[in-house]
Formats: C-alpha cells, structure tokens, sequence
C-alpha cells in the first residue's frame, strides 16, 4: 500500500520543526511578558458543546465522531435512517454521534471556565497552543488540521484588555520580524449598521455577508445580502458604508454622521476610539499598522464588541494570520452568566506559511544543529570509556550524541555528523584514552586540536 496522509494535513521535517517551534517560542514569550496563563483542554468535545457557536457554516465544518461499536447496536435501523438524515444536515442526534474534534480553542475555554470556576481566580488571563480540526475544502494557507495560539481574558469588562491584545500582537509580529496591519471594528457598529438600515433581525446574514467582503467583492456580498432577504432600500442604504475610508479619525467621524441615531452603534464607536487613543497615549506600535475596517466583521456568532484581523503585508498569502474579539456571554451558554471575555488567537501554520513564502527565517534556524558534539565510535572499549563522558557533558547541558554503530567506516560517522550540521566532532582512539585527552575536530573551520575535558567544555560553550 502506498503510505499517504489525508487531504488537508501536513508532515513536518526536523528543519520545517525549528522554524515552528521559532515561532511558538516568540508567541509564548510575549504570552508570558503579559501575565497569561497555559491550560489544555481535549482534543476531542461533546457534541452539544460546539454545536451553535459558530453560526450555520461552522456547524457544518465540524469533524464529528462515530459512535464506537455501533455495528454492534440493536437499532440497526434507526441507526440508517439517521445516517441518511445526518447527510442532508448538520446536526444529529446522540444515537449517531455524540463527540466532536474541537474547532477553535475559545468555545472549548468557555467551557474550562465554567466547569473549573471555583479553583480559578478572575479576571482570568489564559493561553493555549493546541491543534483544531475542520473539515474545510483544502487549499493554500487553508488547512483541516491546524495549530491555534490562543490568548484570553475573561472575568472583565475593561477596554484596557482590548489594548493589551493589540500591543500583544505588535510585540509577536515586531519580533518575528513580520510587517503586518492589524484591522480592528467592533460587532456594537455592526449592530448599528443593522438598526440603521431597519434589518435588526438579520444581523448575522449582515456580518457573514459583510466578512466576505475582501474575498468575493461588493456585488456578492450584495446578492448574496439579496437572496437572504434583505429588500433593495435596506441594501441601498449598507451601500455608503463600503465606501467609509481616509484615516482611523475620519472613519469615526463618518460613522457618527452615519449611526446618530443609533445608540448601540454610538456606543461601538465610543470603545472603537478608546482603544485607538490609548494604544496612540502609550507611544502607538512598534511595527504594525493599526487599522479601522468597518466591513470586518468575523463570522463567528459569539462576538459582541471589539473585533481584530491581522493581515501580513509581505506575502503573496493574503489570508489572516491573527483573528479574535469580545464576547460577552459565551459562559452563558454553559450556565455561568455575565462573564465577559476578549481574547486573539495566533494562526501558527499561516504565519509559518507566510514567513517561508517571504524568506523570513533567520538563516541560523536551519542551520542550527540539535546536537553540539559528536563523539567518534570505533569499537566496544571506546564506546564503554565514551559513555560516562556523554552523561557528564550532557548534565552540563552540552548536547551530546556518541555515533551508535562502531562498525561504520571513520568517513561514514563524519558524513553523518556534516549533513546534521554537528558544529564539533570528538575522535577517541585507544592513543587518546591513555593519555586521557580529545582530538577535537571544529567542522565549520576544519581545524582539529588536542584537549583535555575542561578545555572541551570551555570549547563548546564558548562557540
């Protein structure tokens, strides 16, 4: 059988790991500068956890999962019958499929927060670095299986959060070297879009449409606003909203000329300005470019204020590498009420596509070895003297490797040690153990020299 690998996943090389791991040690550091928190949660939920949270669309991305042992059932049946009902929806009942593959970090954290409600202490700052599945059409920067970097605050109102989260995000991106433009909106001028236009009850067909803005164009989202019902004066006054531009300031102003009348929309564009003031009160952004995008609107269902995409300005990959927002009330839904959160969520295989399609990695990530030296086999006596000098220079956090074959030709063990990039090679012979020294061999400079064992710690170390 030829080995494969299901649509819309991805092996990782030991070289293509450093990258990542480069990435993730960025994000977790800034993770930890901002006071948040790890926690994991199963890769797996319950099925009536997820299901309802991300809108219409989402449900039907969702990786559900077979009953086990339901060839073994009595109800043999009703078990097809719900088969075949299942294909024409994208629900079912538990009698098919209880359980679920996660498809965000947020719905799930929701759901930590409320069963672990008692042990934590609000405002709550967690992070979390886990996959998610959804079984979405595979394409470029789009992927079934994917690595979320997710950072939360829940248990507070404070628009100060919504300004952490923007730093936050500059830090990551000014770091990794990445030139970015963080898009910022808020669900509360949406609303008032909504109001303003006498279409309050299709809200959401509003923001899905209006979120597929940059993808499909105006005319789509248009017709696709049509077919959802919305009558042609309700379309024809959204029309002057896709052409609100100029700069943050004079985006506000259109919109306080646009949503007077709009107490919910006054009040989006009230928070939209206090974080844009306060991120401007503390010396503004390092790198990325801070901007008001009145048709960002993020699909998702559980969004109420603030709202934030990032997009990177130095790749022919368009999508968003950074996504996130206020709800709220997600906590509600699992029966603790009025707990607000906001929180963002790093798209780590985006970034990582992103960066190699820019050649943004610093050249010394793939040239960095896993090991510092190498220690030479050349039989069993060897190999025994060589080992207690393993465990030392290992204890020293010296990374140490002896070659494991002693039956390999001297040429082979050095070709090993050239294609992994080991920077030092230790040649013992019987010679070397007499005299209890190390031939010490620097494979970038191909210059060998005779050294005791503190002189080869201090060689390594100080490389």
């Amino acid at each position: 059988m030829k080995p494969s690998i299901p649509s819309g996943t991805r092996d990782f090389s030991p070289v293509e790991m450093q990258k990542r791991n480069y990435i993730f040690d960025v994000i977790k550091k800034y993770f930890h500068l901002y006071g948040f928190e790890q926690i994991e949660t199963p890769a797996v939920e319950n099925l009536s956890t997820l299901t309802g949270k991300y809108g219409e669309e989402g449900d039907q991305l969702l990786f559900k999962i077979l009953n086990s042992r339901i060839n073994e059932s009595k109800k043999k049946d009703e078990l097809r019958r719900e088969f075949e009902l299942s294909l024409e929806k994208s629900w079912n009942t538990d009698l098919l499929t209880e359980r679920a593959l996660r498809y965000d970090l947020t719905v799930p954290f929701a759901r930590y927060v409320v069963m672990h409600q008692n042990d934590i202490t609000f405002p709550f700052k967690r992070y979390q670095i886990q996959p998610v599945w959804r079984a979405d059409k595979p394409q470029k920067g789009r992927y079934r299986e994917f690595f979320q970097c997710d950072a939360d605050m829940i248990g507070s109102n404070s628009l100060l959060n919504e300004v952490d989260l923007v730093k936050l995000m500059d830090d990551v991106y000014t770091e990794l070297k990445l030139d970015t433009t963080i898009k910022i909106n808020n669900r509360k001028i949406l609303s008032g879009i909504a109001e303003m236009i006498g279409e309050t009850d299709k809200i959401i067909d509003i923001t899905v449409a209006i979120d597929k803005l940059d993808k499909i164009g105006e005319d789509n989202v248009i017709k696709e606003l049509s077919e959802k019902g919305l009558s042609e004066e309700a379309i024809k006054k959204l029309k002057p909203v896709f052409a609100i531009n100029g700069s943050n300031e004079e985006k506000l102003i259109m919109l306080e000329n646009l949503l007077f009348d709009s107490e919910i929309g006054k009040k989006g564009i009230q928070e939209l300005a206090f974080v844009l003031n306060t991120v401007s009160h503390m010396g503004g952004l390092s790198s990325a470019d801070l901007e008001v995008d009145i048709t960002l609107a993020r699909g998702l269902n559980y969004y109420t204020g603030a709202i934030f995409e990032v997009k990177a300005n130095v790749s022919s990959l368009s999508s968003s590498i950074t996504g996130g927002g206020r709800y709220d009330d997600l906590t509600g839904i699992f029966g603790l009420k009025n707990m607000s959160g906001v929180g963002i969520s790093f798209g780590i295989d985006r970034i990582f596509d992103v960066m190699n399609d820019a050649n943004l990695f610093p050249d010394s990530i793939s040239k960095r070895s896993t090991v510092d030296l190498l220690f030479v086999n050349f039989g069993e006596a060897e190999q025994s003297y060589l080992l207690k000098y393993v465990k030392e220079l290992r204890v020293l956090g010296i990374r140490t490797e002896l070659y494991p074959d002693f039956n390999k030709k001297l040429q082979k063990q050095f070709e090993y040690a050239d294609k992994k990039q080991i920077p030092f090679v230790c040649i013992v012979g019987g010679d070397e153990m007499s005299r209890q020294i190390f031939k010490l061999k620097d494979m970038q400079k191909g210059e060998q020299t005779e050294v005791n064992f503190d002189q080869l710690v201090a060689a390594i170390k100080n490389f």
